[in-house]
């Protein structure tokens, strides 16, 4: 029977090589991590300078401004006026009105786009002849610039020569109405224009969700008897209701803070009917050239913005712990 052997004890110099590899590595690691760091600072500062120069800096100047007496002037000399340019813009009926007209037009812009594009999306969806030619014809509006859109339709609309009037004409209907100069047809024409510009991209992001839904879904619900409606309600919706969220949101953000369509449209007229907020802060600024007080109106319209924002986030961090818990 063998004797029972005795653990040996490590020797002095291994214990001191372990003691003394342990700072060398977390001085080697921690440079690692700043390494790191650095790197990623190299990758991102060539997109965050454009944001901080274009966006962060007039965004930070337009809000000092908001509390002067600024001009448009050759030789500007402002002085700080406090709160006196939100004062007098709250009893502004004339920018509320405007406020108005901007929700109106961008509810009504950002529904009918969902309706319609849903609408196209399914179709483009459902095996066409000539699928990749026509998917290409329903993106033509997105890829044409809003002035050259604007443009385009005012030639439509044309009270003389436009095709408009001319078709109507041929049905025996009247043919001299003025679409962008009569009060009761400006805004809903220039709504038909803002739908048919911001459909594309909203039948897009629908097609891609109709797209991710499973086949076997809506095969599983056609053999239990579910018609075409019955289908859309119980699989399709559904399905793209966090996508409908998203699109939904961005689209109104996008629809509120129109300006260029519209002003080359209309300008805000007839007699304000289409005067959007963005409109209205640009021409008190540039044609009336009160710089600190249509600042003001700016900083307005960021808040709102910014409120609305925060709604989209809310909704989506909320649909999001509700995929996980799912």
């Amino acid at each position: 029977m063998s004797a029972p052997t005795t653990p040996t004890a490590p020797a002095a110099g291994s214990s001191s090589r372990t003691s003394a590899r342990g700072p060398q590595q977390v001085r080697r690691r921690g440079g690692l991590e700043r390494g790191r760091r650095r790197e990623a600072a190299a990758l991102v500062m060539p997109s965050l300078l454009p944001i901080l120069v274009l966006s962060v800096a007039p965004l930070v100047m337009g809000i000092a401004l908001a509390f002067t007496d600024a001009r448009l002037v050759r030789h500007p000399d402002y002085q700080f006026v406090g709160v006196d340019n939100f004062v007098r813009l709250a009893g502004n009926s004339f920018f509320w009105d405007s406020f108005r007209i901007g929700l109106i037009w961008a509810v009504s812009v950002t529904l009918l786009q969902l309706v319609l594009a849903m609408g196209l999306a399914q179709l483009l969806n459902s095996g066409l002849r000539l699928q990749g030619l026509t998917r290409v014809l329903a993106l033509i509006p997105w890829a044409m610039p809003p002035v050259v859109v604007a443009i385009m339709w005012k030639m439509i609309y044309s009270p003389n020569a436009g095709p408009l009037n001319a078709f109507l004409g041929s049905l025996g209907l009247p043919d001299d109405i003025n679409w962008l100069a009569d009060f009761s047809t400006a805004l809903p024409a220039v709504i038909v224009v803002g739908v048919w510009v911001g459909m594309p991209q909203t039948t897009v992001t629908l097609l891609a969700g109709l797209q991710q839904i499973p086949d076997e879904l809506h095969e599983a619900a056609s053999m239990d008897g579910a018609g075409a409606w019955r289908r859309f309600t119980a699989v399709t919706w559904p399905s793209l209701r966090p996508i409908v969220a998203s699109i939904t949101s961005l689209n109104f953000i996008w629809n509120f803070n129109s300006f260029s369509l519209v002003y080359v449209l209309t300008e805000g007229g007839p007699g304000g009917r289409t005067m959007l907020p963005m409109l209205f802060t640009y021409l008190e600024a540039f044609k009336n050239r009160n710089i600190g007080y249509a600042a003001a109106m700016g900083v307005v319209l960021v808040v709102v913005v910014v409120l609305l924002l925060a709604v989209y986030l809310r909704s989506q961090f909320r649909d999001d712990r509700a995929v996980k818990k799912g």
